[in-house]
C-alpha cells in the first residue's frame, strides 16, 4: 500500500532564508553604489578646485597690462614721474594765469633782450608801400641791424598764399631774400577776413621768436616816428599786463553788407556797442600778455576785426589799460608817434 506524501516542516522556512539574502545583497551594493557616488563627487570637486587654483597662479604670473605708474615704478623714475607731474602742473598755471603778472618766463641769459619786437601788417600787392616806408621811417639793410642791436626789431608781416607755392608766395620769399625783413607766417593764409586770425598769429610766432619786452602791431597805412615810439616803449619797460594804444569804443554794425559789417553782432547786446579796445592802427601789449595769446590761440575767439578780437582777449584778464593819445594816428597833437600815410 503506498503511503501519501508527506510534507517537512523545515520545508516552510527556506523561502525566507533567500529573501534575506537577496536584501542583503542589494544593500551591499546600494553602499558600494552610494560610495562610488560619493567618491565621484568628491574627486570633481578635488578638481575644481585644483583647478581654480592653477588658473589663479596662471593668472597672477600672466604680463597685466602695466599703468604709467608701473612703468615708472619699474624702470626707477620716480624723479622723472615728479618732475613730469610738476611740469603739469606749471602748464595748468601758465594756462589759466596766462603768463600774467608775476607769471613772466625767465630767459635764459645766453639769449638776447630786446625793446620790442615791431610787426607791419602788409598784403601781397604792397610792395610800393613797403618800398617808401624802407625809405622812410623804417631801416634797412645795415641800418636794421644796428637798430636789433639797440634791442628793437621791425618785420613785415605777412602770411600765405591760399595757393601754397604760387606766384605770389615766391615773389614774397625772393623780395625776403634781398631784403631780410620779413616775417612770414607759415600757417596763416593772407586775405582780407583772416585778419582777426593774423593777429593771432603775429603775437604769437613773434614771442616764440624773440624775448622783448613789447610787442607792437602796425598798420601798413600809418608813418611812424620811430624814435618817439622807442622813447615811449623805454619808459614802459619792465611793465607787466600793459595793453597801449588809441582807446576807443564804437557801434556795432549789425546790417550785412555795410562798411565794418560784426557778423557776431547780436552778442553785444540791446545797445550793439563794442567793449572798450584800442584802435588797430597801432597796439602794443607786454610780453606776458602775448604769452597768453600764444598759449591759449586755439581757445582765443576771433571777431569780425582784429582790434576789437584783441580787445576781447584783454577784457578777460589782468591787462592793464594804458589809453596813450600819442597813438591815435588821426590826431592833430603835434608830439603823436604815428600819422595817417
Amino acid at each position: 500500500m503506498e503511503s501519501l506524501p508527506t510534507t517537512k516542516r523545515g520545508g516552510a522556512r527556506s523561502k525566507p532564508v533567500q529573501t534575506s539574502k537577496s536584501s542583503l545583497v542589494m544593500a551591499f551594493f546600494s553602499c558600494v553604489a552610494w560610495l562610488y557616488v560619493a567618491g565621484r563627487l568628491w574627486q570633481d570637486a578635488e578638481n575644481r578646485n585644483l583647478l581654480a587654483s592653477l588658473l589663479k597662479k596662471n593668472s597672477a604670473q600672466r604680463p597685466k597690462v602695466l599703468t604709467v605708474e608701473d612703468k615708472l615704478m619699474v624702470l626707477g623714475c620716480r624723479d622723472l614721474e615728479r618732475r613730469i607731474v610738476e611740469a603739469e602742473m606749471e602748464l595748468s598755471l601758465a594756462k589759466s594765469q596766462g603768463y600774467l603778472k608775476g607769471q613772466g618766463q625767465k630767459s635764459s641769459s645766453s639769449d638776447p633782450r630786446f625793446l620790442a619786437v615791431i610787426g607791419v601788417y602788409t598784403g601781397f600787392g604792397s610792395k610800393l608801400k613797403r618800398n617808401i616806408f624802407r625809405g622812410s621811417w623804417m631801416p634797412r639793410g645795415d641800418a636794421l641791424k644796428k637798430l636789433e642791436e639797440r634791442g628793437v626789431v621791425i618785420r613785415f608781416v605777412i602770411g600765405r598764399s591760399a595757393n601754397r607755392g604760387d606766384s605770389l608766395d615766391r615773389n614774397i620769399d625772393e623780395e625776403n631774400r634781398t631784403t631780410k625783413d620779413f616775417l612770414i607766417l607759415e600757417g596763416h593764409e593772407e586775405a582780407q577776413e583772416e585778419l582777426p586770425k593774423k593777429v593771432k598769429t603775429f603775437f604769437s610766432t613773434a614771442v616764440q621768436n624773440w624775448d622783448a619786452d613789447f610787442y607792437v602791431k602796425v598798420d601798413d597805412g600809418i608813418d611812424i616816428d620811430l624814435e618817439g615810439l622807442i622813447e615811449l616803449l623805454d619808459r614802459r619797460r619792465g611793465q607787466d599786463g600793459a595793453y597801449v594804444g588809441c582807446m576807443k569804443s564804437g557801434e556795432v554794425i549789425s546790417e550785412e553788407g555795410k562798411p565794418w559789417y560784426e557778423p557776431d553782432w547780436w552778442k553785444f547786446g540791446d545797445e550793439k556797442s563794442y567793449f572798450r579796445h584800442a584802435a588797430g592802427s597801432l597796439v602794443i601789449i607786454s610780453k606776458n600778455l602775448a604769452q597768453y595769446i600764444n598759449i591759449n590761440s586755439v581757445s582765443l575767439k576771433t571777431y569780425g576785426y582784429d582790434d576789437t578780437s584783441l580787445g576781447s582777449w584783454m577784457m578777460g584778464i589782468q591787462a592793464t589799460y594804458i589809453d596813450d593819445s600819442r597813438l591815435c594816428c588821426s590826431s592833430i597833437r603835434q608830439d603823436k608817434v604815428c600819422s595817417l600815410a
